[in-house]
């Protein structure tokens, strides 16, 4: 066999590659069935949403924040969102948890990170935490914090045990709020966790939803705190 005709015998017709990509959506078809199963849905009631504002976006709640506050963000990435907080807020602590990974691109962020919040850190103003989020937490004493906001890897799992873990570091009437309650990325095709961990929660600790952002990428936010009885 000359080589024109192994190179003919190799190739794929259109309908094998048709083939191979019905298979493929099929299996993640099934594996996105599988994930939903197992995220919880918890049906919120009346008293979980009555004194919930929508806001245009994640910046005019950060006004809705207590100033010269003990803050933590929790998951900081390269910190746009921490410069933010701390122009707006200028909190009298600030806590940042990020693990920032291992390898250089995070690194770089980490690096960038403390180098922005230099002066601060100094000061004891800021301090950073580079360790897992649901870990931090035993770093706390009971009624600490006066807010914090999650933005982490926004799975169910992950969040239901932030939530879980931080809830008993809230002073009294401290807020729990965070980033993408939404379904998914699209664009990864990767389901989120987090309206459904927040709902769980709220139904189960006797939460309610105070603030919910309106931006149009769809990575909205949401802040809870404890009802009142």
């Amino acid at each position: 066999m000359n080589q024109e005709n192994v190179q003919q015998s190799n190739r794929i017709s259109k309908d094998q590659v048709k083939q191979i990509a019905d298979k493929v959506v099929q299996y993640l078809t099934q594996q996105r069935q599988q994930r939903e199963t197992q995220i919880p849905k918890v049906t919120l009631q009346p008293q979980h949403v009555e004194n919930c504002q929508l806001l245009l976006n994640r910046h005019l709640m950060l006004e809705k924040m207590e100033k010269n506050s003990v803050v933590a963000e929790i998951g900081v990435d390269e910190g746009k969102f921490s410069q933010l907080i701390h122009k707006k807020v200028k909190p009298a602590k600030f806590h940042l948890i990020d693990m920032w990974g291992t390898d250089r691109f995070h690194d770089g962020k980490f690096e960038a990170v403390k180098s922005y919040f230099e002066e601060e850190i100094e000061e004891g103003a800021v301090e950073i935490h580079k360790t897992m989020s649901t870990k931090a937490a035993q770093e706390f004493e009971d009624g600490y914090f006066d807010w914090i906001y999650i933005d982490t890897d926004h799975s169910y799992e992950t969040t239901r045990d932030e939530l879980e873990l931080y809830a008993p570091k809230m002073k009294p009437g401290g807020i729990m709020a965070g980033h993408d309650y939404r379904m998914g990325n699209w664009v990864s095709m990767y389901r989120y966790g987090v309206i459904e961990a927040v709902h769980e929660f709220c139904v189960k600790h006797n939460w309610e939803l105070i603030y919910l952002t309106a931006e149009p990428t769809e990575s909205q936010s949401f802040a809870i705190r404890k009802i009142e009885e």
